[in-house]
């Protein structure tokens, strides 16, 4: 089996944050969609390891801003690649206090979506959180990043924690 097929799906690249009390925290995640319209609703993948999932779980609500292409590979990866328990992620971060008072990042983004978790679904090493929609905004038409663009031309990996990863001995199959 080719698991690469996988990476064929239409994915972005989205800053997902949360909060938890007065602690905020957010990570990268290529896997948000939109689930219905009406009620606006969206539904996010997060791993169970990721310090965002915690706060997701607890606050039940999520920020998600959606990147645009040219978002540079070291702003990616303070989100993908270190964790919010040994660094300060939003630190230096343009972003906002939302109505969820989930963290908003507006750097690079060119949309923000706001949503208040209505159901969860567990799925092994992740959870689908499904949120109803509360906030949303454009914030400039610049083109979106999409998970494609980011491996081809900005040439990024994927961390094992990503819903897409995709092990060595995998690899190795194909």
């Amino acid at each position: 089996m080719d698991l690469k097929a996988l990476h064929k799906l239409g994915y972005g690249l989205y800053v997902v944050t949360s909060r938890k009390g007065d602690r905020l925290n957010g990570q990268i995640a290529n896997t948000v969609f939109q689930v219905t319209s009406e009620p606006p609703t969206v539904a996010v993948s997060i791993n169970k390891n990721n310090l965002t999932w915690e706060f997701v779980r607890e606050s039940r609500v999520f920020a998600v801003s959606v990147l645009c292409q040219d978002t540079p590979l070291p702003f990616i990866g303070r989100f993908g690649f270190k964790s919010g328990r040994d660094i300060d992620k939003l630190e230096g971060i343009n972003y906002q206090i939302g109505q969820t008072k989930a963290p908003v990042v507006i750097d690079h983004a060119v949309s923000y979506l706001e949503a208040r978790v209505v159901k969860e679904m567990d799925v092994g090493t992740h959870t689908i959180f499904v949120g109803e929609v509360v906030g949303a905004e454009v914030l400039n038409e610049m083109p979106c990043m999409t998970y494609d663009y980011y491996h081809k031309v900005k040439r990024g990996t994927v961390p094992k924690a990503a819903p897409s990863y995709i092990g060595k001995e995998e690899r190795n199959k194909t």
